[in-house]
């Protein structure tokens, strides 16, 4: 279900437009410099135009697009390698390479991916969604182009964002010790690190970014290192003038040569100076300052909302928000500043995802209680033990996706000592458009192995209510994970008490002689089957621990047992049933129903689903199979 690109990219409405002329960066690279504006203007135009119809990643991409243009033609890509951050910006870098026809297409069925892909496309150097990976994939591509004695350069761009995680400031610290022939650059869309821009930064910048500037520094200091005291005065003073001039010292104390900050939406200045460091020895650094949502004023605006969006008319803008019945976010976003009323001790943790976690009015309700620790997982999980072990009550609000970079963390610093963290998982099981990197589909495996983490799966809005409420009263780890999007629509309920924790339901008894155990949001489409073919159904709700008397009582009264959950089958909730009854020695027949062992590109998600013989009428169809082999 991966990308496939059309033999042609189709015709050119009008050969006079700049970015019709445009397959590859060779066709770009052909053009004079000062034309490089207009296709800036073309490509920022083009692409709001596709992203309204079509959906996806918008503002990061808008504010990237000079920066993009000006990477592909000062570098000879793809044999340069250009590996990007996350990707949320590469709509851009996909229309300069090929893909511009598809993009409409981007992130459905058939078409390309939102993010980075290596099997889509050679300029599509390293494949990412997670961020701060660029920095480590480019350096080790730099390391093997040094030992194979193969010319070619390695350019990694991060945001700031990307830049304040571990494993970033872990590969720049090892590029300064190494000192490889690395570029990264940082694109500032915050002006986070500084608000330095302007013309006279920008002709610093170009200044010293001379190859004659480069060797003279060079050379002064070969020659000052036989002067000692004369070559320390100059350190410091070195180190002084630097600080006035630019945030230069944590890079330069890493090793690297900092230039910037530069003017992110000058692409003739942005070429001048990138072919100025593209051949530089040693690890660089360039601080370039763009604006997210850039040439869109409803996005520079607000660019979170416009970070990632649905169909929209780009005359009118995002449409308001209807009210509605909630979606699982939303059930979070209300248990928790309900729990946090109750009760003094509740903290919420986010990494860098308060508005997709729900946290939003938590965060205005209780600033005091409330930590965003930015792009850094590992962080997040062992602030949470911390605050555990001085009675807080921390809950970790997470995606499913990102939670496996804090998987040490979770066994060392949280289940090991017990410790009462509430891991509220959402995106859980398959996200649609996102595809692989962001799709849910491993917790439930790498969850339910470690000792004494109790781990539930909510079926509706109201049992992750309830579901919440009952991990945060146990004394240890819990997780509650739940899907991206809407259930079945049940209302809150009354009774909001915790559950028995390890107990299932039974929500039909059939008489075919198979038992459908579902575990989480797939009940609906299971029980639709049932009533198909009268089969019995079992809310499992717990994963772990799992209700044995519920399953000892369906091994002994009925014929098959199948298990279905939204999770990889690999080591999952059905793999759990089975090594249950295995260890008992009960000999029942078992189909476990789940997601494939391969991955899972982007699509649609109900369409997803029926191809895996997950919705109702493959679940009914598996049913009726079994009862056919019975007879």
């Amino acid at each position: 279900m991966g990308y496939h690109r059309p033999m042609t990219m189709g015709p050119r409405d009008d050969d006079k437009l700049l970015l019709t002329a445009i397959d590859d960066p060779a066709d770009l690279r052909r053009l004079p410099l000062a034309r490089l504006p207009d296709l800036a203007e073309e490509l920022r135009a083009y692409l709001l135009e596709s992203v309204s119809q079509s959906g996806g990643h918008l503002a990061a991409g808008l504010g990237a697009v000079e920066l993009t243009v000006a990477l592909h033609y000062a570098l000879d890509t793809p044999r340069d390698r250009l590996v990007w951050d996350v990707g949320h910006q590469c709509y851009a870098h996909k229309v300069l390479t090929g893909r511009r026809a598809d993009l409409p297409r981007i992130r459905q069925p058939g078409g390309p991916a939102g993010f980075p892909v290596r099997d889509e496309s050679p300029y599509d150097a390293f494949g990412v969604g997670h961020s701060s990976t660029s920095i480590s994939a480019a350096l080790g591509m730099a390391l093997a182009e040094r030992a194979g004695g193969e010319r070619r350069r390695s350019v990694a761009v991060i945001g700031d964002g990307g830049l304040s995680a571990g494993e970033a400031l872990e590969a720049l610290n090892h590029a300064g010790d190494v000192s490889a022939d690395l570029l990264v650059v940082l694109n500032d869309n915050e002006m986070s690190i500084s608000e330095n821009v302007g013309a006279l930064s920008n002709y610093l910048t170009r200044l010293l970014s001379e190859p004659l500037a480069g060797q003279l520094r060079r050379g002064a200091r070969d020659m000052l290192r036989y002067l000692p005291p004369i070559h320390e005065l100059a350190r410091r003073t070195e180190g002084h003038v630097k600080g006035l001039l630019a945030p230069a010292t944590l890079f330069e104390e890493l090793g690297f040569h900092y230039f910037g900050p530069v003017d992110g939406h000058n692409v003739e200045g942005l070429v001048r100076v990138l072919r100025n460091l593209r051949d530089q020895p040693g690890p660089r650094l360039l601080h370039v300052v763009t604006r997210k949502g850039k040439g869109y004023g409803p996005a520079e605006a607000d660019p979170i909302a416009y970070h990632g969006v649905s169909r929209f008319d780009p005359n009118q803008g995002l449409p308001k928000g209807k009210a509605g019945s909630l979606n699982y976010t939303g059930v979070f976003s209300h248990w928790i500043c309900h729990a946090a009323s109750a009760d003094e001790r509740v903290v919420a943790i986010t990494p860098a995802m308060r508005e997709g976690s729900g946290l939003v009015e938590y965060a205005r309700r209780f600033p005091q209680r409330y930590f965003d620790v930015g792009i850094a997982e590992q962080h997040a999980v062992t602030l949470a033990a911390g605050l555990a072990c001085e009675g807080a009550r921390p809950v970790v609000a997470i995606y499913s996706t990102f939670l496996q970079r804090a998987y040490d963390q979770l066994i060392h610093d949280v289940a090991l000592q017990r410790l009462p963290v509430l891991f509220a998982i959402d995106r859980a099981g398959i996200v649609g458009a996102d595809g692989a990197t962001h799709q849910g589909t491993y917790d439930l495996s790498y969850l339910r192995c470690i000792p004494d983490l109790t781990v539930m799966v909510p079926a509706d809005e109201a049992e992750c209510w309830r579901m919440l409420t009952t991990g945060l009263a146990i004394e240890g780890a819990s997780a509650v994970r739940y899907p991206r999007g809407k259930g079945p629509g049940v209302p809150l309920p009354d009774d909001r008490e915790p559950l028995p924790v390890g107990r299932a339901e039974f929500r039909r008894r059939g008489g075919n002689g198979v038992a459908l155990l579902v575990f989480g949001a797939l009940l609906p489409e299971a029980e639709a089957a049932a009533e198909a073919v009268d089969a019995t159904v079992v809310n499992m709700r717990f994963v772990k621990p799992l209700d044995t008397a519920v399953i000892d009582e369906v091994a002994r009264t009925h014929d098959h047992l199948v298990t279905v959950e939204e999770n990889v089958v690999a080591g999952g909730a059905g793999s759990a049933v089975t090594e249950y009854l295995n260890g008992r020695r009960v000999h029942v027949p078992v189909t476990q129903l789940g997601l494939p062992d391969r991955p899972l590109h982007h699509g649609v998600r109900e369409q997803i689903l029926a191809e895996l013989g997950l919705d109702a009428e493959g679940l009914r169809a598996t049913v009726e199979q079994l009862t056919g082999a019975q007879r």
